[in-house]
Order: structure tokens, then C-alpha cells, then sequence
């Protein structure tokens, strides 16, 4: 990817892209490479993004649905036949597996489409004021209206489909929105502004704020102006946030720890490549990979074997080769975090069955088993390539054990008994329960989100367009 962004040009306000006083380098973290800089914003400018999102809240309001829509699908459009450099860019920022980084790009087209088509199908009802005494001389309906201006912080591991799932519902329900990309990869937000403008979205109805989140973002999710928060991210910004916030509407995804359970009559072949799948992909960061697994005890010995041999088959390195399965993390930091988080379940007793090495920003796919039920591993959002094994017999036992996380998305069983499916997909507390699947799977329409402590609000565009909006009544009184 070239130097494209060393201007610093990065903060787009009024329509206008400005630079700042101080700005930092965007790493790539397999090559080490600085694949530019972008503008650190500070407090200034988001009171200036703000007031300019204000305005293009206003003129999102007035534009019609069918052109929110066009808007949306020539950005989907423009999207998919640019599709090779957006893909080459989530590589270069992230590290993800170019063959990974398509598959992304493919999914926020579908994305922005799905945003698209909400835009003319966000509609209220009539209302029944009759059915009730008092009412027979009044008739009326409700509609959905934008809530504002809403600020937007996404992470670094979809950079480009988690952008969309808060730019596409947002403008498809006649809002504008101030974005704060990651900041380990804002790079493919930039160039996705620059498409939605070229789309035609007025120009005041996105404001991008690149830089560290330290330095502005209380200002920016305390703002009275700002009538809604997004976030997608971990759980300790989530409460800063939401004490910054103070009161007003929140969107919040706080992360997982996703379990699986592989009874004895499930297809050990299928849930073994599945969880392998789910677990490793983009180097395990990811909110609903899976992160344990309640195996069976009569399929234990051979599910583990599975699991095993699916995980050396793993091609690991350099994520621009099409052949490559598994990249470099996001930093070495968060790699060396997951070696020790593995060596601290050893000490206590864990066995390594595959993995547990590091190089600089590359760790190993990584399986345990016989992990202690509070080794951080097993207990926190790992958000790494590091999977945990455990024995049950008892499958009451097993739902109870895969409940213990405080966070939950998405859990998963493998079973051939519908019977079973259906009981331990009522039990499992989690948000989606994924049957002979890996958690890691979500189709772009369906509601997303939390459950239990991470459970506010949803995902998932036409969910997202009704978090991004509120109804009004209109009445008549007849008589």
C-alpha cells in the first residue's frame, strides 16, 4: 500500500479534509512498515465537527428516502469495483489474510446495500386509537424519525463492514454521524469517506476524526449535541464512555468469549474444521470466535485429535499470499499478551496440544486443554488464537460452565438431536446460538449484539436503523 496519507489530511470536517498540529503513523504489523500519518484531532476539533454534523443532521432530515437510498447503493456500488484496493488496504493496516480482507470488503458491500433498501422500508404503522373508549373520533399513525448526530467509534479487526454497520443504517435513518475509526487502522475508513462523498451524501453528514481516542473522545461522546453513541469495543472504554455519555441513547458492543459444545453424536470432522475456523480467523480477534469448547467425554479424545490436525494443516505468515490462513495480531503487545496469558494456564496445569509460540506480532494458533475455569484465558475475552478444551459428562453441567462469562454474543452447539439443539439453544445465554456451527458465523441482516453485562442494543442494519431513530405519533382528532 503507498504512502498515501502522509499529508496528515486525515480529519474530515465541513466537508473539508484538514490536517492538525501533531499527527502518528499508521504500522503496518507484519512488515513493521509506517504505511503513513494521519492528524491527531483534539477537543477543538470535535466541537467543530460537531457543529458542522449539526447542520448535515439537518440536511439528512430533509432528503428524501429514495435518494438516502441512492446514495447507499452508488457507494455499494463504487465499493465493490474498487473492491481490490479496499482489500489490499484491510491487509496492509491490520494484518488480516488478503483471502480474509476480500471476503470483508464482499460482506460491507452487502452491507451498505442492506442500508440501501432499510432506507424506503424504515416506515411507522396506523394506530387503532379506537380500541379503546374515548378514542372512536381519532385516527392517526406514527413514523420514524432520525435521532441527530451520532458519534461513531469502531475497532480495528473489520475495519471496513463495522464502519458500514454504523455509517449505512445511520444514513439510511436520515442521521449524520461523526466517526472515530480505530486507531491502529483508520486508513480504510479514510478511503471510504472519500467514496460516500463521491456517492453524493452531503457533505456535512459524516465528520471523520482520526488521532487517539485519549485525547478526544470524552469530548466527543459528552457533547449535548451528539443524541446517540455507537461503540464497538472492549468493555473497560464501554464504561468510560458511558460515564462521559451522561444521558442519552447508547449502542454499545462490548465482546465476547464464545463458547461451544460438542456432544457425542455430533460430526467430529464438520466441528472440528468449524471451530478451527471460527477460532483462528483474523488471528482470533474477533468478538464471537470461538474461545472454549465443552467436549463430550466419549468424543473428547478424538475431537481433540481433530482439532489438532485442523489446526497444524493452518498456513500462518505473510497476509498478503493468497495462501495464508492466519496473520500477524494487531502489535506485538497484544501477541506477547497472548503468550502469557497461555504460559500462566501451563504453569497451572494446562496441557499444550498445539501452538503456545510467538514471533514479534505473530502467535501461533494455540490449543489448551485441562485449563482452570479462572486462568484468564478461559475467563476474559482472550481476542487472540488461543482456544481452551474441556471434558464434561454432564450436559447441565456443561450449559452452566459455557454461562460463567460475564459477556456473551454468540454461543454454539454440535449435536445431531434437534431435541438437544433446541434445549441447549433455550439454555445458553447468548445473544445467537449458532447449531452445528462455529460462533464465528453472522449474516449482515440479522440482529446483533450482547447478552447478559454487554446487552445494549443491536446490530444488524435494519435493527441498527430502529436504534438510530424514534417514533413520533401523529393524531387526529376528528370530532
Amino acid at each position: 500500500m503507498h504512502r498515501a496519507f502522509d499529508s496528515g489530511r486525515s480529519l474530515l470536517i465541513g466537508g473539508r479534509w484538514e490536517a492538525a498540529a501533531q499527527t502518528m503513523e499508521v504500522i503496518n504489523p507484519w512488515s513493521g512498515e509506517a504505511l503513513g500519518a494521519v492528524a491527531c484531532a483534539d477537543a477543538g476539533h470535535v466541537e467543530r465537527a460537531v457543529a458542522s454534523a449539526v447542520r448535515g443532521a439537518e440536511a439528512m432530515r430533509a432528503l428524501a428516502t429514495g435518494e438516502r437510498s441512492r446514495i447507499l447503493h452508488a457507494a455499494a456500488a463504487a465499493l465493490e469495483g474498487d473492491a481490490e484496493r479496499f482489500a489490499a488496504a484491510i491487509t496492509a493496516e491490520t494484518g488480516k489474510p488478503i483471502r480474509s480482507a476480500r471476503r470483508e470488503v464482499a460482506r460491507a458491500v452487502n452491507t451498505l446495500r442492506l442500508s440501501a433498501e432499510e432506507a424506503v422500508r424504515l416506515a411507522g404503522e396506523t394506530i387503532a386509537f379506537d380500541s379503546f373508549p374515548g378514542g372512536e373520533a381519532r385516527s392517526g399513525h406514527y413514523v420514524y424519525e432520525p435521532v441527530g448526530v451520532i458519534a461513531a467509534i469502531t475497532p480495528f479487526n473489520d475495519p471496513l463492514n463495522l464502519v458500514c454497520h454504523k455509517l449505512g443504517p445511520a444514513f439510511a435513518a436520515g442521521n449524520a454521524v461523526v466517526l472515530k475509526p480505530a486507531e491502529q487502522a483508520p486508513l480504510v475508513a479514510i478511503m471510504l469517506a472519500r467514496l460516500l462523498l463521491a456517492a453524493g451524501l452531503p457533505a456535512e453528514a459524516l465528520c471523520l476524526l482520526t488521532g487517539r481516542g485519549g485525547d478526544f473522545g470524552d469530548a466527543l461522546t459528552a457533547h449535548p449535541d451528539v443524541a446517540m453513541v455507537s461503540f464497538t469495543g472492549g468493555a473497560k472504554v464501554g464504561e468510560a464512555i458511558c460515564r462521559a455519555a451522561g444521558i442519552k441513547r447508547l449502542a454499545m458492543e462490548l465482546g465476547g468469549n464464545g463458547p461451544v459444545i460438542v456432544m457425542d453424536d455430533a460430526d467430529i470432522e464438520k466441528a472440528a474444521a468449524a471451530c478451527v475456523s471460527g477460532a483462528f480467523g483474523a488471528a482470533g480477534q474477533n468478538c464471537i470466535g470461538v474461545q472454549r469448547i465443552y467436549v463430550h467425554d466419549a468424543v473428547h479424545d478424538a475431537f481433540a485429535d481433530a482439532l489438532v490436525a485442523a489446526t497444524a494443516a493452518l498456513r500462518v505468515g505473510d497476509p498478503t499470499d493468497d495462501e495464508t490462513d492466519i496473520g500477524p495480531m494487531i502489535g506485538g503487545a497484544e501477541a506477547e499478551r497472548i503468550l502469557a496469558w497461555t504460559e500462566e494456564a501451563v504453569a497451572r496445569g494446562a496441557t499444550l496440544l498445539a501452538g503456545g509460540e510467538r514471533a514479534g506480532t505473530l502467535m501461533r494458533p494455540t490449543l489448551l486443554a485441562d485449563v482452570a475455569d479462572d486462568a484468564r484465558v478461559a475467563c476474559h475475552e482472550a481476542f487472540g488464537p488461543v482456544v481452551s478444551l474441556f471434558r464434561f459428562t454432564d450436559l447441565d453441567a456443561a450449559i452452566d460452565a459455557a454461562n460463567r462469562a460475564d459477556y456473551a454474543i454468540h454461543a454454539a452447539i454440535f449435536t445431531e438431536s434437534l431435541r438437544t439443539a433446541r434445549r441447549v439453544a433455550g439454555r445458553l445465554r447468548a445473544a445467537g446460538v449458532m447449531i452445528n456451527d462455529s460462533t464465528d458465523y453472522r449474516l449482515d441482516a440479522m440482529p446483533f449484539g450482547g447478552a447478559g453485562r454487554g446487552n445494549m442494543g443491536r446490530e444488524g442494519v435494519r435493527f441498527a436503523a430502529r436504534e438510530m431513530s424514534q417514533t413520533k405519533v401523529i393524531c387526529f382528532h376528528d370530532a
